[in-house]
């Protein structure tokens, strides 16, 4: 398949940004690479996905940024998540669940997919605390803090169904959470070249912090808690559980979906964080965010340098959320 190529004076949405974020004043564009310029595969010699996972995996491990995308860019979704698959199988842990992100309408139709997923490691996911919770910027890489919504599992999904529909898998959810999501990527470029990139490496990834349950989830049905990221102190975005289209389930539902398809349903205390609801928001080493969710909670972090896999104080986020 040809990929499909696009003007590089047509501004594109981030793939995992929310379509139509609260404006405030005064801001400039959202941050994170939230308008792209999708750009043609560079000529390059193919590599097997094994290959290009490799060194993705190495380079997220060895805290060394990628200069490029590692061979042509994939020529579709499925040969971007088949990079995945195979860096899912090199990476030392289990997988304790799933991102999404929305793939801009522009891309839509072309990719034949609305939204992107990638795995959440469980060394990679913590709660939150009273201190500012460390997350780890490669240099020279991608890094950014979103806002999200987050349901965690109560029962394991039946395997094969591919026919979920957002009611279905709210059926099956114990509990729904804010938190935010580390977006990481050992590549600067990863928004700029894609979905087709960004679902190569883990989607984009780096971690998850879990925050506070909302009361009453399942019975709510106004559009609450609404949410506010600060970066350094300065107001970045908002947004609110409708920002998503269709809602936090509909995400769900599509990932529910998708993970089926792989082979891979959903288990009972897996974590599936929703979309980034007030935008993507970069972050450098020695900045610090915090993500308010009305006045239910709010989430303080700090960036820090990655330092390698193994090297004494880097422990990726820590040991993992225990509770699931």
């Amino acid at each position: 398949m040809t990929p499909v190529t696009y003007s590089p004076n047509v501004p594109l949405r981030d793939p995992a940004f929310a379509p139509d974020p609260l404006r405030i004043d005064g801001l400039p564009a959202p941050q994170g690479g939230a308008f792209v310029s999708a750009s043609e595969p560079k000529t390059a010699a193919a590599l097997a996905p094994a290959e290009v996972a490799g060194r993705f995996v190495a380079a997220r491990r060895a805290a060394v940024s990628i200069a490029d995308f590692p061979g042509p860019i994939p020529a579709d979704m499925a040969a971007g998540y088949a990079i995945q698959e195979a860096a899912i199988g090199l990476w030392p842990d289990r997988v304790a669940g799933w991102k999404v992100g929305r793939i801009p309408l522009e891309l839509q139709v072309s990719l034949r997919a609305e939204r992107v997923m990638g795995p959440v490691f469980a060394a990679n996911v913590v709660r939150a605390g009273a201190q500012p919770t460390p997350v780890f910027a490669i240099p020279g890489g991608f890094a950014a803090v979103e806002a999200e919504y987050i349901y965690r599992m109560g029962e394991d999904a039946t395997p094969g169904k591919t026919d979920w529909t957002s009611a279905d898998a709210l059926a099956l959810v114990e509990e729904e959470l804010v938190g935010v999501e580390f977006a990481g990527s050992p590549l600067a470029t990863i928004n700029i070249l894609g979905p087709r990139v960004v679902a190569a490496d883990f989607g984009n990834n780096a971690g998850l912090i879990l925050g506070k349950t909302i009361p009453d989830w399942r019975a709510r049905t106004d559009d609450w808690p609404p949410c506010e990221s600060f970066v350094d102190g300065k107001l970045v975005g908002r947004g609110a559980p409708s920002s998503l289209p269709g809602g936090p389930a509909a995400s769900l539902a599509f990932l529910m979906n998708a993970v089926a398809a792989r082979g891979r349903p959903l288990k009972r205390g897996q974590l599936v964080t929703t979309g980034a609801a007030s935008g993507i928001h970069d972050i450098e080493a020695g900045q610090t965010a915090r993500i308010a969710f009305g006045d239910l909670d709010e989430i303080f972090c700090i960036a820090q340098q990655a330092r390698p896999a193994g090297v004494q104080g880097d422990t990726r986020h820590g040991d993992g959320d225990k509770s699931g």
